[in-house]
């Protein structure tokens, strides 16, 4: 028996980067959606496919093609009041994935914080697609992404282990202070473990993601130093938490 053809590779599911830019543009045009064929629709495929190569994760001919773009469109449609009211039927759209849903519970009452953040996506992949982008990791229990997605989660990550600003941000608190603790609960590395803990705490990038333009100098004071404990925290779950909310947290469970 001859060899049978291979099955042809299935596209990766949509992430929340992509997921964001296609609901941004459904919100444009969510009165009547443009045909599948439309510049805007080609421009978003363009955009995905550029996306999902910083991603890396669009390697194929097909990868979101504008008939592939314009059914995600079209998937939002279950979740809309407005279509539903008028008597549109769902029908076949039914068939899209749980975090469609996700994405449109987060941004439709937010619809400027979507613009946002589809705009900050748009700005990072460009400067990105030539560069390297976020690696997938296999090791278990690791932050989540944020809820702008994975691009810009690396680009905040990235900004926590540079080095160089890291090594300055500790030596302002150490001249401030002479110590370094965390700016949340207080632990101080070296009090708990002598030298083995001098000079060792975490840092991390305090602005909101979708205002960090990919190639913007990081200032001092947009960090903050963290306890390992703290700095999990923030990031375990998404939302993620300020250090002012997680403060908050640990104040109203001591009491």
């Amino acid at each position: 028996m001859g060899e049978s053809a291979a099955s042809p590779k299935r596209n990766p599911n949509w992430s929340r980067d992509e997921l964001i830019l296609a609901f941004d543009l459904y919100l444009k045009f969510r009165k009547s959606l443009p045909a599948h064929d439309s510049p805007v629709i080609r421009e978003l495929s363009t955009q995905l496919n550029l996306l999902g190569k910083s991603l890396g994760q669009g390697d194929t001919d097909t990868y979101r093609n504008t008939n592939g773009v314009y059914m995600k469109l079209m998937n939002f449609r279950r979740f809309d009041p407005e279509y539903l009211a008028e008597g549109g039927s769902p029908g076949g759209l039914t068939r899209g994935n749980k975090e469609e849903g996700v994405i449109w519970s987060e941004f439709i009452g937010d619809p400027e914080r979507l613009a946002l953040v589809a705009s900050a996506i748009r700005t990072s992949t460009q400067a990105t697609a030539l560069g390297s982008g976020p690696e997938e990791s296999g090791e278990e229990g690791l932050e989540v992404d944020a809820e702008e997605g994975r691009l810009l989660t690396w680009l905040h990550k990235t900004r926590e282990r540079n080095r160089s600003i890291v090594r300055r941000k500790k030596q302002d608190a150490l001249d401030q202070f002479g110590r370094l603790q965390c700016v949340v609960c207080g632990f101080d590395f070296e009090d708990a473990y002598g030298l083995r803990g001098r000079g060792f705490i975490e840092c991390h990038h305090t602005r909101p993601l979708h205002t960090l333009a990919a190639n913007e100098r990081t200032k001092l004071v947009d960090l903050a130093l963290l306890c390992s404990n703290c700095h999990r925290m923030i990031h375990a779950v998404r939302p993620w938490l300020t250090t002012e909310q997680l403060g908050e947290l640990r104040s109203a469970k001591a009491d």
